[in-house]
């Protein structure tokens, strides 16, 4: 019997200048697409991140009012190195993220505020490709900033935020997710990979906290193997892989 026909990915659309990106927790971009990242930037592309939480439940051995500002610093360091200089932080709390009107209305505000072409998120769904099980978080975050990028369009849902200031924007032309067992699109990881590597080492805290491999032989290991099996689905290019949602 034959192999199945391996479904080609198409590059996803270049034809925009603004980009939120939006996770649960520090670490989340670093893991999924920190490479497209430092390739849109290095385009000129502007790229904001926004996070529900700051990860102070994220590491058993420190307790979360130590743990959550040394997150914050390392996701802005490791922004920093794939050029982003804009995160900011919803202070919902890690590992009790609630789906709602609340989390939506913040995620809304931030897209009228930065006015983004594309929104990038996390695998919105209940496992990873069937194989684990997600965490709640990721799932909340994920669903939220999909419906958040037709909240921000309609003046009707949460009206004080054009009382605040912030007017309706539908300007939402795609929602990218990151980390999808039905990816459609991708971006050549080439140009962003030795950054991206980089980005994610900036969590080690957290990859010490995680494995006892060299931090640096598991980043690299990691951010390879999944570009490069991503890849056979580009044209044997290593490829960052994102699920398109068209608006």
């Amino acid at each position: 019997m034959s192999e199945p026909k391996i479904t080609q990915l198409r590059p996803l659309p270049d034809d925009w200048q603004r980009a939120l990106a939006v996770v649960a927790h520090p670490d989340d971009l670093e893991y999924g697409c920190s490479a497209a990242v430092a390739a849109w930037t290095d385009a000129g592309r502007e790229v904001t991140y926004l996070l529900a939480t700051r990860g102070e439940a994220g590491i058993d051995t420190l307790d979360p009012a130590t743990c959550g500002p040394l997150r914050e610093r390392e996701q802005r360091a490791g922004a920093a190195v794939v050029g982003v200089g804009t995160v900011e932080f919803l202070d919902h709390r890690d590992g009790v993220i609630e789906y709602g009107s609340a989390l939506r209305r913040d995620i809304a505000a931030a897209i009228r505020r930065h006015r983004p072409e594309l929104v990038v998120t996390l695998n919105h769904r209940d496992t990873w490709g069937g194989v684990a099980w997600n965490t709640p978080d990721h799932v909340a975050v994920g669903r939220a900033t999909l419906d958040a990028a037709a909240d921000a369009g309609n003046r009707w849902i949460f009206p004080e935020l054009a009382e605040e200031g912030l007017q309706p924007w539908n300007g939402v032309r795609w929602v990218a997710v990151a980390g999808s067992s039905s990816p459609t699109h991708a971006v050549d990881a080439r140009p962003g990979l030795e950054r991206a590597v980089r980005s994610l080492l900036e969590h080690r805290t957290y990859i010490q906290a995680l494995t006892d491999q060299d931090p640096e032989v598991y980043v690299r290991d990691f951010l390879t193997e999944t570009t490069t099996a991503t890849g056979e689905r580009f044209g044997g290019t290593p490829a960052v892989a994102f699920e398109l949602f068209a608006r």
